[in-house]
């Protein structure tokens, strides 16, 4: 039976709205394999996607495998290259215990449910020496895409309009910091230019808006292009603003099992 995932919708538009610049990919890459001392680890991208971050371990030949509950990210994965991915759930991964060296979690906590199961299954299937990395785009706390979206949560509540659910993020590392020892690195920075038209866009297609009632959607978006039309004087001004990567690196004592 072929699983459905909120992803589908997005996989379409993802690498046009979602992708990285040039050289990031890599040098997150570097930095992932930095933080364990091997010289081929068995990685896993629990997430992987269409490939943004995955296809330059694949690229560079590395153990890789990937890992999607939407079969349209994954097939756009393989559209750009061939690689080993899997469709499963991460709450139940078709790997033995042990199994990996690392394992990435990029970007995956804004349309994640069930995080507590997640995570007790990445930890089942990592390593005893093995590294989970964390990883997300840092903006401005007070740039474009961050006012843009507050105020479409405004706009939201106005119309009586049930949020979609909410990032997990920080509930996870709170939990991870309970039960391992973690360190952070700053993996790439670069400048971006943010539009406003460029968020309208980009938010249209995420899985969590997506499910939204289509008149609930629509009506949200233009009331929300007519604010930023007033606030930024055109949906077309650019913005640049500094944005960076950062991994969150966290590693367990022991696993759940005292394994040794």
């Amino acid at each position: 039976m072929v699983q459905v995932s909120a992803f589908d919708v997005a996989a379409p538009g993802f690498d046009r709205h979602r992708s990285l610049p040039h050289g990031v990919p890599e040098a997150i890459r570097s930095a992932i394999l930095s933080v364990v001392d091997m010289p081929r680890p068995r990685l896993l991208d629990l997430g992987a996607g269409t490939g943004r971050v995955g296809i330059a371990f694949v690229a560079a030949g590395d153990d890789y495998v990937g890992v999607d509950l939407s079969l349209a990210m994954l097939r756009g994965f393989l559209q750009r290259r061939a690689a080993r991915l899997v469709q499963a759930d991460g709450a139940y991964l078709p790997f033995s215990e042990a199994s990996f060296d690392i394992i990435m979690l990029i970007q995956v906590f804004g349309g994640m449910r069930g995080w507590r199961e997640v995570l007790a299954e990445t930890r089942r299937v990592l390593r005893a020496a093995g590294a989970l990395v964390i990883g997300r785009t840092v903006a401005p706390a007070d740039g474009l895409d961050a006012r843009m979206r507050q105020h479409l949560a405004t706009i939201l509540d106005e119309m009586g309009a049930a949020r979609p659910g909410g990032n997990r993020r920080e509930e996870a590392l709170r939990f991870l910091e309970q039960t391992a020892s973690g360190s952070c690195v700053q993996a790439a920075a670069w400048q971006a230019d943010r539009t406003p038209r460029g968020f309208l866009e980009r938010h249209r297609t995420g899985a969590r808006f997506a499910a939204l009632p289509a008149p609930i959607k629509d009506g949200a978006l233009d009331r929300l292009a007519a604010w930023a039309t007033t606030t930024f004087g055109s949906l077309d001004r650019a913005l640049r603003e500094p944005h960076y990567f950062e991994l969150r690196v966290f590693r367990f004592q022991t696993n759940p099992r005292n394994r040794q």
